[in-house]
């Protein structure tokens, strides 16, 4: 169901200098050694426990609210159009299908603020103020904003919430993408929406294809081979773990490749981001 899109505005100061566009993915989503621990710990915990209703209830459907963050009314400066939104919808509903999991759209919101759209990033007071002022709905809702990390060192293209964090901290629940990432943006080779597929897999429990390298657990999935960091572009026939002899899952949506090389979840992904949801986002 639509709900009326509502815009508010805020003054600001705009700031001179900008980072660069990112050339390579960035993905604000790491864990140290122990919080990997603690995380699957707890995983295998609730895991345990699950019901069948629950397992039911994680395939949604998950309700969108976006927030369009600008620092102007202008698209270069944010405002990104509702057909854009629109095809990021039908861009993630595509690549969760064989997950049987779907997002709808619940609500858009529009705010002019050049401090959030330019300085919101992880950690940051900005962020903090913005998801405060913005963030709606529950648990099993993802809220997304859009801004341009014009103040982040690391380039981010995105960042998310672990769902094992909900709990603790359900104020800071959602994703945070680079506003140019939609389909139809300007920020090549990362315009064709998977941003958002990248970080919304985080949202539901994913871990990178290469967390650990070619050692240990790995991302926690079994039917993804090994990966020692990860890829960028689209490098064909790349095995960074060769004692496996299984080249590296650079189509992956939990990769870092381009865009046009990301096609695919596994199975085992499925199987892992369906508990997760189960265990905590019902």
């Amino acid at each position: 169901m639509l709900f009326p899109t509502t815009f508010t505005l805020f003054l600001s100061s705009a700031l001179v200098w900008a980072a660069p566009s990112p050339t390579v993915r960035d993905c604000g989503n790491t864990l140290t050694g122990a919080e990997l621990r603690q995380a699957k710990a707890s995983f295998a915990a609730h895991k345990a426990a699950l019901s069948e209703a629950q397992l039911k209830a994680a395939a949604g459907p998950i309700q969108v609210f976006w927030h369009v963050i600008g620092k102007d009314t202008t698209i270069p400066g944010g405002n990104i159009p509702d057909s854009q939104i629109a095809a990021q919808i039908t861009t993630l509903n595509a690549a969760y299908k064989n997950a049987s999991l779907t997002f709808q759209l619940a609500e858009t919101d529009r705010t002019v603020d050049a401090n959030w759209f330019d300085k919101a990033t992880l950690g940051s007071v900005e962020q903090t103020e913005m998801k405060a002022a913005l963030r709606k709905g529950g648990v099993l809702d993802l809220n997304v904003y859009t801004v341009s990390f014009k103040n982040d060192p690391r380039n981010l293209l995105g960042y998310a919430t672990w769902p094992w964090d909900y709990a603790a901290k359900p104020q800071d629940d959602g994703v945070v993408i680079h506003h140019a990432s939609v389909p139809g943006g300007d920020l090549l080779p990362f315009n064709l929406g998977h941003t958002l597929t990248h970080e919304a897999g985080h949202w539901v429990g994913l871990l990178h294809t290469f967390e650990g390298g070619c050692e240990g657990g790995g991302d926690e999935v079994s039917d993804t081979p090994p990966e020692a960091s990860s890829a960028s572009g689209c490098p064909t026939g790349r095995n960074t773990c060769t004692a496996d002899k299984l080249d590296d899952p650079i189509h992956n949506f939990m990769d870092y490749s381009d865009d046009a090389c990301m096609t695919e979840f596994t199975s085992g992904q499925v199987e892992r981001l369906t508990a997760q949801i189960a265990a905590y986002r019902t």
